[in-house]
């Protein structure tokens, strides 16, 4: 790792909330070692970079060699950044100075995340959040590939019982590894998240929104007939074309091609539907890309 020059890219902005207290720990939920939980315990200072001399060591070349630091001060931890080249984030805001941190809080450190949490029973709350990183993606904190599989099969079985409507949306990114070329991958990274939250916001309780893998997401809509569905998606499509999507100051255009497929009789497994839902998604890009076909 000596020598190596530190990759110079930005990074985005992430979600906050809220709480206190002193036994504490920072559990992976994006990057290398997903889901390791580090006990902050024994010292008043907890570095993290990409030097093996760190107490969190994180092998990524936009990671600085002493990046951040995690203080303990008066009973409460604070997070600092160490002069990195990329920079350190808490929630939505690049930190200029030691910032206190809250049970929840998200901590970007080059491409990895990290969530702190604080309370009177860690190993609860740690628990709680392994089972929320195998139904949750840790980047766009919307529901991860596996939770929409059983999900789809679910609501399948459910739809064939009662004879009921089923349409799933299949979508990607339009030129999106010319997005991380042109950009950097935080840039892509930003993108995937800052997607996710204009779309999310609209999913209803009984709908399913997921990242279902790069940059290809799946939407599930129970009880919608196929003309219903394929409006919303319009209205998705031009949702995302008219957003601004700005990282670090730099406009970057996105657009998303969508596919629409309806369940038949003849679907009895998830990868049949998501296939059919997968072809429409194809013909769309083939067709030109931005736009919705099914």
């Amino acid at each position: 790792m000596a020598g190596q020059e530190t990759r110079v890219t930005k990074i985005s902005k992430l979600k906050d909330r809220i709480e206190v207290n002193t036994e504490s720990c920072l559990v992976v939920i994006y990057g290398p070692e997903l889901g390791k939980k580090y006990v902050l315990t024994g010292d008043e200072e907890f570095t993290l970079g990409r030097d093996d001399k760190n107490f969190i060591v994180i092998d990524l070349d936009n990671v600085s060699r002493r990046h951040a630091c995690v203080r303990l001060k008066a009973g409460k931890y604070f997070v600092e950044d160490l002069g990195s080249t990329n920079g350190t984030y808490l929630n939505d805001e690049e930190i200029r100075e030691l910032q206190p941190l809250r049970t929840g809080d998200l901590v970007k450190v080059g491409g990895a995340i990290f969530k702190f949490l604080s309370g009177g029973d860690i190993e609860s709350l740690y628990h709680d959040e392994i089972y929320n990183l195998t139904i949750c993606d840790g980047l766009t904190q919307i529901s991860n590939k596996r939770y929409f599989l059983e999900f789809l099969e679910k609501e399948m079985g459910r739809a064939h019982r009662y004879n009921r409507a089923l349409c799933l949306m299949m979508f990607d990114i339009d030129h999106f590894k010319s997005i991380n070329d042109s950009n950097g991958h935080l840039a892509g990274d930003y993108v995937l998240r800052e997607l996710a939250g204009i779309i999310k916001g609209r999913v209803r309780k009984e709908e399913c929104f997921a990242r279902y893998g790069g940059e290809e997401f799946a939407y599930v809509i129970p009880e919608a007939g196929g003309e219903n569905t394929r409006k919303l998606a319009e209205k998705l499509r031009k949702l995302v074309e008219d957003h601004h999507f700005t990282f670090e100051g730099k406009d970057i255009k996105v657009t998303i091609s969508i596919g629409v497929a309806d369940l038949t009789g003849d679907m009895t497994e998830p990868l049949q539907f998501i296939k059919v839902a997968d072809q429409k998604l194809y013909q769309a890009k083939r067709s030109g890309r931005n736009r919705v076909v099914g």
